[in-house]
């Protein structure tokens, strides 16, 4: 059966007793409409924005299961991959109520995305040859993983000379960032050095798009491509959100990226920092 995630928004003073309360009653119909519902995400915060994962035989049949259960109908229901949810949520645990748990916390479903990419790898290619650069991809996938492994960062996919990772934690993508800044600068190789370029930004699984990951992710794909070697860049809320934690960042000023109609504030990751 076919697995979909959806979203309600703007449950205002709904208390996480009350979404406990509302998925029960989804339990108690869901056979009648051939759904099974698995777990669910609720941000305990003035947005009360809940996602409910389940599978159904059909979106229709989720709505009407919805419906009758409690009336809270979602915003919008996503077809999702199982593999890539997982790869992207991470979520493992999930309390009595089905609710997912994060290390013992509730899990609100708010992540930090990084990009990275090569810097220069078709010029690596042109200038060294073939087996230089895969050998330089290989040594970023090696750099990257151990920095993904000591941070708790999750690989969604490779991206051809770069990945695209997810964290449960903004503070960890970016010291995730910074190893990894940190690690490829001290190093003394006799080829071509390995400058990658990252960016960051911070994002829900569903963001007003019909695409599973919304727009923050596009974001963050944008901001690592205007980024330079050796250089990570951050989008305002992954600032926002490190306040206070010992990340240093550094006003870029605000840049038009393609598919966003408003320029976007950008900061820098100091190198050394935290």
């Amino acid at each position: 059966m076919p697995l979909y995630m959806d979203v309600h928004p703007g449950l205002g003073d709904a208390t996480p007793d009350d979404v406990a309360a509302a998925h029960r009653h989804d339990l108690e119909v869901q056979d009648q409409f051939g759904v099974r519902f698995l777990s669910y995400w609720f941000a305990d915060d003035p947005t009360g924005k809940t996602f409910c994962l389940a599978e159904a035989p059909d979106p229709e049949s989720l709505s009407a299961c919805h419906k009758v259960a409690h009336g809270l109908m979602p915003h919008e229901i996503i077809e999702v991959g199982a593999p890539t949810l997982a790869q992207f949520m991470g979520f493992t645990d999930k309390d009595e109520n089905d609710r997912v748990m994060v290390e013992g916390e509730p899990d609100t479903a708010l992540r930090a995305i990084m990009f990275t990419d090569i810097e220069g790898s078709t010029a690596v290619s042109t200038a060294h040859g073939d087996r230089v650069a895969v050998d330089l991809v290989k040594h970023h996938d090696r750099v990257v993983r151990a920095a993904l492994e000591d941070y708790g960062g999750r690989i969604v996919k490779h991206t051809g000379d770069g990945m695209f990772a997810s964290f449960n934690s903004v503070v960890r993508a970016a010291q995730s960032a910074i190893t990894i800044q940190r690690e490829t600068a001290e190093e003394d190789a006799d080829g071509p050095n390995l400058a990658v370029k990252i960016g960051l930004t911070v994002g829900e699984p569903v963001q007003d798009s019909e695409d599973l990951f919304g727009a923050a992710v596009n974001l963050a794909a944008r901001i690592c491509a205007h980024a330079e070697g050796g250089q990570t860049l951050a989008s305002g809320t992954v600032r926002d959100l490190a306040i206070g934690k010992g990340i240093d960042f550094r006003s870029m000023g605000v840049i038009g990226l393609k598919g966003f109609p408003d320029p976007v504030p950008v900061f820098e990751i100091v190198a050394g920092s935290s």
